[in-house]
């Protein structure tokens, strides 16, 4: 059976009709003739208990909204109860009240409400002692146990556990939200390095296409010897930057699977490694770019990710010469005990209007570089654009 909603848990309706019902509850007392359960003047009217029994209800009602006020409505009701006698039906209503006030109020009030109903306890028991002149007397402190201290002590533990849950609720709203925000980085992560990859794979290509169908249609009277290089780079670039996506879409469905030990992708795809640059350089070549490569040292298996790095470092880089620079390029690569540096330098482009770019490409080196915990830098030098690089390979020199 559902309650209505106005009678659920931590509604006003539940507080007034919890406050009618004890009203209801002393008044049936009272009818039965229990009001007052003892008297200290018999000749005292009977309806005198009443107002302090309304004035403890009314101090139910008030629980949840005034704490304070309703520990001090219903103190008051059962002192003035106290001098006129004791009713039962009003002391009953007050522990109801003491136990609100220290599972409603502040810290403050169940600590001083402990430590007073255990001094009455003790006074109480002190005083029975003393007026009835044995250890029998300690029967006296148990209505003020029962009434004052074991309200309380239930209160207490009814207020901490409340604060166990609500503390136990907030740890795994904060769990929650910092798991939905590790996810959200990881999708950013990803967003972005799917970003890089697509990028690098399709601008060289593209800048290559774009480059050769550019002259194609601008040179008036071109012979079918030169048309048919063009159209061999365009195809050629297409064939490439076409199997290079099939390769990495392949890798993004099954990421658990090995990418291979070596050789070329079935496809055609050129595996992305330094091993490969001779390659790289090719293409750039037959696209229109005069490259030279100079290496210093030997690579001493370097990291799948530094490899990687450093291929698409030089690949953008070249894109970048053929598209903004002035038709060459220089790529020196240094392989150290600690790290590898790879650096590009073109000319900077002059009497002619560079493709357009969006600068994606030197974010995308930018970030392949700090992700390696790699310096990188990138701009204007003596005439010539520069391109360095240099990516930690993890290894110590001996």
């Amino acid at each position: 059976m559902r309650l209505p909603p106005w009678l659920r848990s931590g509604t006003r309706g539940r507080d007034l009709a919890l406050a009618g019902a004890s009203l209801v509850g002393g008044l049936v007392l009272f009818g039965l003739g229990v009001q007052p359960q003892l008297s200290w003047r018999p000749d005292l009217p009977e309806a005198l208990f009443l107002p302090p029994l309304l004035a403890a209800s009314v101090a139910v009602g008030l629980r949840r909204v005034a704490s304070h006020a309703s520990l001090t409505v219903g103190t008051v009701a059962v002192v003035a109860d106290l001098l006129l006698g004791a009713s039962l039906g009003t002391v009953l209503i007050y522990t109801q009240v003491l136990y609100d006030a220290c599972v409603y109020g502040s810290p403050r009030t169940w600590r001083r409400l402990l430590a007073v109903t255990v001094t009455l306890s003790a006074v109480a028991i002190l005083v029975g002692v003393f007026v009835v002149g044995s250890w029998r007397g300690v029967g006296m402190g148990a209505p003020v146990v029962l009434a004052g201290v074991m309200p309380v002590l239930t209160g207490i533990s009814v207020r901490q556990y409340r604060d166990q849950a609500a503390a136990e609720r907030a740890r795994a709203e904060q769990t929650a939200r910092l798991a939905e925000l590790d996810r959200r980085q990881a999708v950013g992560a990803e967003r972005a390095r799917m970003a890089r990859e697509l990028h690098d794979v399709i601008a060289n290509h593209l800048s290559a296409v774009a480059i050769h169908a550019t002259a194609a249609l601008s040179v008036p009277g071109l012979e079918r010897a030169q048309v048919e290089a063009a159209l061999r780079v365009i195809r050629e670039n297409s064939v490439q930057g076409l199997a290079e996506m099939r390769q990495m879409i392949g890798v993004l469905r099954a990421p658990a699977e090995p990418a291979g030990s070596g050789g070329d992708d079935p496809d055609g795809a050129v595996p992305a490694r330094l091993a490969e640059l001779d390659r790289l350089v090719q293409r750039a070549r037959a696209a229109g770019l005069a490259v030279r490569v100079s290496t210093d040292g030997e690579p001493d298996g370097l990291p799948v990710g530094v490899d990687l790095a450093a291929y698409r470092i030089v690949q953008e880089s070249l894109t970048n010469a053929l598209k903004h620079g002035g038709g060459e390029a220089d790529v020196d690569i240094a392989y150290r005990p600690a790290e590898v540096v790879v650096t590009v330098e073109n000319p900077l482009c002059a009497g002619r209007a560079p493709l357009p770019g969006a600068g994606a490409g030197l974010i995308g080196m930018r970030e392949r570089a700090v992700l390696l915990d790699g310096r990188f830098t990138a701009g204007p030098q003596d005439g010539r654009w520069r391109v360095r690089a240099a990516l930690p390979t993890a290894r110590q020199p001996s």
